[in-house]
């Protein structure tokens, strides 16, 4: 732990040299970023001069033991009891505070929702997480960015693609959202079901940090980009224009397709936006099997093809299947609602690294 406080010390020098650089003060993310930082250090270098305070008092007390005098023998006795308590409290706070934070947690996201088996009622499903993270977003402060839909023509959605950026002042969207990675599934009765029979759908989400041009190098000549008129429900088209930009990523095979914005150059940068973003998780991805990482802990691995959450209709309850915990008002989680869910993920990954610490 002392390494650990020793580091911490030395960043909290380095952030205030930063926040006074005029260079940075023009940047108001870069600023945010550093003074959340710097906020989160100060907190736990203040608990760290209360710990060497609370552990000279006691040192001093126990030269007071020993003392002929009882009551104040008795005083210190008492203070020092107190202070013990205090002392074990205050460590466990810092060795929370302590733990190595994930170097995304401060990114804005690319949210991909996509319907899975079911059919129809998947693809409603898929709308129905499209909704809950749009509400939550805006629960946080945070701005949604449509970058591609597929919509099914009866209010459901194929696909659905989103950027969820966090302003300067509010909490930063990958640190919260991270955990929503991987299939969910919901057990309802479809709206279209006659016989009233409890049918079983899923859809998939994934949760991309986002990757800012200057993070990633992408050669033009490994781009192919095809342009084409934005369709609807069914493939009709409803742009007479080739504003529509599907770009392939020749030596990975990743494809990103963006047609929602009127402007063929709007599209591609959001096109180019995804695209550097599933190629940084594809290379993360490699890396970690070539390290033979698996990250497999009860809040789950991330990845998309992993089951995550079941959201039971008839029964009103949602389970997440990592961390074996259940909650009831499906309606209130779906309409935004997703505190005490993320909360008891973030609290466990907390429990499972402090545990790879100790």
């Amino acid at each position: 732990m002392d390494k650990l406080i020793q580091q911490c010390k030395e960043e909290y020098d380095t952030i205030d040299k930063q926040l006074q650089d005029p260079a940075i003060a023009q940047d108001p993310k870069k600023m945010a970023t550093l003074g959340r930082r710097h906020t989160q250090l100060a907190t736990i270098l203040e608990k760290v001069r209360r710990l060497e305070t609370i552990t000279q008092q006691m040192q001093d007390n126990a030269q007071l033991l020993a003392s002929d005098d009882a009551d104040m023998a008795a005083l210190a006795a008492e203070e020092n009891a107190a202070l013990a308590r205090e002392k074990e409290q205050l460590q466990g706070e810092l060795e929370r505070l302590l733990i190595p934070k994930d170097p995304n947690d401060e990114k804005d996201v690319i949210v991909e929702i996509r319907a899975g088996a079911g059919g129809d009622e998947s693809g409603l499903f898929a709308a129905d997480l499209f909704r809950m993270y749009t509400r939550y977003a805006a629960t946080q402060g945070w701005n949604v960015t449509i970058l591609n839909t597929h919509p099914t023509g009866i209010g459901g959605y194929k696909e659905v693609i989103c950027e969820i950026s966090a302003p300067a002042s509010a909490e930063p969207v990958y640190s919260r959202l991270k955990y929503e990675s991987g299939v969910h599934r919901v057990q309802r009765i479809p709206e279209t079901e006659k016989q009233g029979r409890v049918h079983t759908s899923t859809a998939t989400v994934a949760i991309l940090p986002k990757v800012e041009a200057v993070d990633i190098t992408i050669d033009p000549k490994d781009l192919r980009i095809d342009t084409f008129a934005s369709s609807g429900p069914g493939g009709q088209s409803v742009n007479t224009t080739m504003s529509a930009v599907r770009i392939t990523h020749i030596p990975t095979g990743i494809v990103v397709s963006c047609q929602d914005e009127k402007s063929q150059i709007k599209n591609k940068e959001r096109a180019l936006s995804v695209l550097r973003a599933r190629i940084k998780q594809a290379e993360d991805e490699r890396q970690a099997k070539e390290r033979g990482d698996e990250r497999r802990s009860q809040i789950g691995t991330g990845d998309r093809s992993e089951k995550i959450r079941t959201y039971n209709f008839p029964q009103d309850r949602i389970t997440d299947h990592r961390i074996k915990m259940n909650w009831s008002n499906i309606n209130d989680i779906l309409d935004g609602n997703l505190d005490p869910i993320i909360t008891a993920l973030q609290e466990e990954e907390a429990r499972q690294k402090m545990k790879t610490l100790s």
